[in-house]
């Protein structure tokens, strides 16, 4: 197991809630984080076999739950409701699958919830296609292409709530270079999970400025000197492995701790010592750190109702140190090491008949 936080002195704030989970009943919860790359800023240079290696070894990990850094359908409807306070930056309304399926979002969801309480063991055909809609209609793509891809290609046709707009969607959607796709998605369909679970939350890092444009020259200028070394570093060890054709060795390089120390660096120690007059970089830290830590309590929710469930959270590598750190100091809860579940032996494959981009 990963161990992120130095030993605790006796008295301290957090050693008042050690070793309360150790007389727990039943199996402990275990939580995955895998950093990961924004597989859009590959370009040209992405294939999607080139993570098939990688989905092995997580699905060696038998996750019960696949969380990603996408916004829930309730964040989405809360910044269209209220774009003056938290803008529309990150949302778009899903407007057809609104119109083919007669549902906004928050109706879409609460039918979700519905068909998912009495889902079927065996699904059919129809019952895929008319969740897939659901899932589009409340705007969460990853756990529609999950579903999507759990039927056969003579299977993905509309109906049941899908028209021919919605099934072009789904076409494009799961050939889309995005990790929340091709490795959660994909994963998802793989295992036969019913979603995958969208967790990122930018409610708590849109900033007040009275100037933005002086934030950025000043963010930009704090972060310069670490992040130069930064990506200094990337060129030299990181851009050969985003080349290859296998891209494991990649997700082993940014998953190491010397990597994600680095990230943490360029990331904080700039904007914390900047020398600004309006401190602004330190806004910008005091921003990150709510996303991070609404995003780990959106984690903890997913798994809430089922203590000792195997979490997979797949995030951008920049927020990996943060979420360890955070998740490490809740009960019931151990961390998995993503570098030894990356080095172990393939799994065999799952039996499966999805069919996976290739």
């Amino acid at each position: 197991m990963l161990s992120v936080s130095p030993p605790l002195q006796a008295g301290t704030p957090l050693a008042l809630l050690k070793d309360l989970d150790q007389g727990m009943t039943g199996p402990r919860s275990q939580v995955l984080v895998l950093g990961t790359v924004h597989l859009q800023e590959m370009g040209q240079d992405f294939k999607p076999g080139s993570l098939d290696s990688l989905l092995e070894r997580l699905a060696g990990f038998k996750p019960e739950i696949i969380t990603v850094e996408d916004e829930s359908g309730e964040a989405c409807d809360l910044a269209l409701r209220h774009p003056a306070k938290y803008g529309e930056d990150y949302c778009k309304r899903p407007a057809e699958a609104q119109a083919a399926t007669g549902l906004d979002i928050p109706a879409a969801l609460a039918e979700v919830e519905r068909t998912l309480k009495n889902w079927p063991a065996t699904p059919s055909a129809a019952q895929r296609r008319r969740l897939a809609a659901l899932f589009l209609a409340a705007k969460e793509s990853a756990s529609a292409a999950a579903q999507w891809l759990q039927l056969t290609q003579a299977q993905q046709h509309a109906g049941d709530g899908l028209n021919e707009a919605l099934v072009g969607q789904l076409q494009r959607l799961v050939q889309r270079p995005n990790e929340s796709i091709q490795i959660a998605a994909r994963l998802a369909a793989r295992l036969g999970l019913q979603r995958v679970h969208p967790t990122d939350d930018h409610t708590g890092d849109r900033l007040k400025l009275d100037d933005t444009k002086a934030f950025v020259t000043e963010l930009e200028a704090a972060w310069k000197s670490e992040g130069d070394l930064l990506k200094r570093e990337e060129e030299r060890s990181l851009a050969p492995l985003k080349r290859g054709s296998d891209l494991l060795p990649l997700y082993r390089f940014i998953n190491r701790p010397e990597y994600l120390r680095a990230l943490a660096r360029a990331n904080i120690v700039g904007p914390m010592t900047a020398a600004s007059p309006r401190r602004y970089p330190q806004m910008w830290v005091g921003g990150w750190e709510v996303r991070n830590l609404r995003m780990v309590a959106n984690i903890r929710e997913t798994f809430r109702e089922r203590p000792g469930a195997r979490v997979l959270s797949i995030v951008g590598a920049s927020h990996k140190p943060w979420f360890e750190q955070w998740l490490s100091q809740m009960q019931g809860l151990d961390l998995v090491d993503a570098i030894q579940t990356l080095d172990q032996q393939a799994p065999r494959p799952l039996a499966t008949s999805t069919p996976l981009p290739p």
